[in-house]
């Protein structure tokens, strides 16, 4: 009787599932898979860490839609991705992560890294499986990836033991399932429900999320915000699925960000959420009018209300109910009335918007030295002009003062750690979006703290041929903490949050990159245009104003952590 391993079970039902790249750091106990993908046509991407190689695979499952798969070794492999995987979930981003571990039977013998691995990960996950027998191999890999990817995607977590995948089994008892789910759920009669709250109010707002992005709904988004003229922000993923430049989206829905955040949440009488979670962004729903009406639209029934009493819960696919929406809009004629209703709110949420940018404005053109944040966030955000350019935020502050200058005007070109907060996201994103879209120029800005974590993925990048171009901006330490202790306590905790003057950009020419220092704003955009036309991994060192404080390291202060 012909026979098979488990490990090759893996790498052909891996292979079957066109996987192009899987993210991962080698170990004993994934050797067997390994064995069977070298030569193949699928791309063993080899990290400096486990971390940055479940964070590379998140990037890749949050731009393409389409899980990312990242594989690590038992034990110490296992607990270093957790912080990845941890961040997958509170974002949503299908992933399938597959682990190795101790041998059956050689569990509670104190053998190599054994420990209890699925106990630990089963919170942290959409679904988690062990698989514990050889010839079922393909179906539990089947099992991962239709999971990771249906209905609200999200991390699943695949354990495969070491004498599992050693294992031979007959051929002709295996199974091989490929089932690819692609479901648009929607509750058709709620979409004229929401138009009927629609035409009853008169100062609506949408909040347009990840739910929209993942959809594949930015045009559904576009012709329903043109359709009813109605004011739109976006969030999270959800930004660029309506570009910022349109006259009806007043950019992202962070109530920290300059421009009308404020303005209209506070005077809404009817929001609309479409695929986005009421959270910190939007303190827990308080920011917006008591008074107002609450339509929240989500794949996932346990959102509905999380925070906020909802007055229509539609549990249903973000783009086809706009779909359906849209439909009704042209059938009944709906649209010049509705335009013609919210003309006045849109006109004076266009003057709070440009009001709440102009209190910012003198910090974007700052000449300061040492360099306001604002203003290095301001001259990258100029010149990453390209429609196509991708920009990636990491570190506490720094991501705070990107995100409140970034214009997103494509989905999926700007990536950020998003509501679990994670440091570390930055290099293993950027070496992502280059690897899937070598053509496209990459720009990272961190912060120095951050940088830290994953610094050796700078090694990664030069040794895969990834030129991204990396901007630390560099306030001596843990700046958002710093702030917020002196704002909480009246003085920083010197031990915990001051770094000191650090030559990253010295670091990353000895790894083979190129490195420049920058201290005065004039010479910020003639380094990245030095950066960009080296075509080498780069890092430009930004010495930053070391007492500026962002609306976040405030809010930290006030509502975070400190808070008795």
């Amino acid at each position: 009787m012909d026979t098979v391993t488990g490990g090759q079970l893996a790498a052909e039902a891996l292979l079957d599932r066109g996987v192009k790249y899987i993210f991962t750091l080698s170990g004993g106990h994934i050797t067997p898979i390994y064995q069977y993908l070298e030569n193949s046509p699928i791309t063993l991407f080899d990290t400096r860490h486990e971390q940055a190689a479940v964070f590379m695979a998140e990037a890749w499952g949050k731009m393409t839609r389409q899980p990312g798969v990242a594989m690590v070794t038992a034990g110490p492999g296992f607990t270093n991705a957790l912080t990845g995987i941890a961040s997958a979930y509170f974002s949503n981003t299908p992933l399938v992560f597959i682990a190795g571990c101790v041998g059956l039977n050689h569990r509670e013998k104190l053998d190599l890294q054994d420990m209890s691995q699925e106990p630990v990960i089963r919170p942290m996950v959409k679904k988690s499986l062990v698989c514990y027998n050889t010839e079922r191999i393909p179906e539990f890999i089947d099992m991962a990836f239709r999971t990771a990817a249906s209905g609200r995607p999200g991390p699943v977590y695949l354990e495969l033991p070491v004498d599992v995948l050693n294992g031979e089994t007959g051929i002709s008892g295996v199974k091989k399932p490929s089932t690819h789910v692609d479901s648009h759920p929607v509750d058709l009669e709620k979409a004229g429900l929401i138009l009927e709250m629609i035409g009853k109010a008169e100062k609506p707002v949408v909040i347009a999320g990840t739910g929209v992005w993942q959809s594949g709904a930015g045009n559904d988004l576009i012709e329903f915000i043109e359709g009813a003229g109605l004011p739109v922000l976006t969030s999270l993923s959800g930004r660029g699925t309506i570009p910022d430049t349109h006259p009806l989206c007043f950019e992202g829905a962070l109530a920290i960000r300059p421009g009308c955040g404020f303005s209209a949440y506070g005077g809404t009488d009817l929001v609309i959420l479409l695929g986005t979670r009421i959270c910190l962004y939007y303190m827990f729903g308080q920011i917006f009018n008591p008074q107002a009406k609450m339509i929240q639209v989500d794949i996932e029934a346990e959102e509905m209300g999380r925070n906020r009493g909802i007055d229509l819960p539609v549990m249903s696919d973000a783009g086809a109910l706009l779909r359906e929406c849209n439909r009704i809009i042209r059938e009944k004629g709906m649209g010049e009335e509705l335009k013609k209703r919210f003309s006045p709110w849109i006109t004076s949420l266009q003057t709070a918007h440009e009001q709440g940018k102009s209190v910012w404005q003198k910090d974007w053109d700052s000449d300061n030295v040492p360099v306001h944040p604002l203003r290095l966030a301001r001259e990258i955000n100029d010149f990453m002009d390209r429609e196509d350019d991708i920009v990636v935020a990491d570190g506490g502050d720094t991501t705070t003062w990107m995100g409140m200058t970034r214009a997103a005007v494509r989905a999926g070109h700007y990536l950020d750690y998003g509501i679990y907060g994670s440091l570390a996201v930055g290099l293993p994103y950027a070496n992502a979006a280059k690897l899937l879209y070598p053509d496209k120029r990459v720009c990272l800005i961190t912060g120095d703290g951050s940088v830290g974590f994953n610094f050796m993925e700078f090694e990664t990048s030069i040794r895969k041929g990834l030129p991204i171009v990396v901007v630390i901006c560099n306030d001596l330490g843990w700046g958002m903490i710093r702030h917020s202790q002196e704002i909480r306590m009246g003085h920083a905790v010197e031990d915990g949050t001051y770094i000191g003057r650090v030559d990253y950009h010295k670091m990353v020419e000895a790894l083979g990159g190129k490195g420049m220092l920058v201290e005065n704003p004039q010479d910020i955009r003639p380094a990245l245009e030095e950066a960009f036309a080296s075509g080498k991994t780069t890092c430009i060192n930004v010495m930053t104003d070391t007492t500026t404080v962002s609306p976040a390291s405030m809010a930290l202060a006030n509502l975070g952590a400190y808070q008795a």
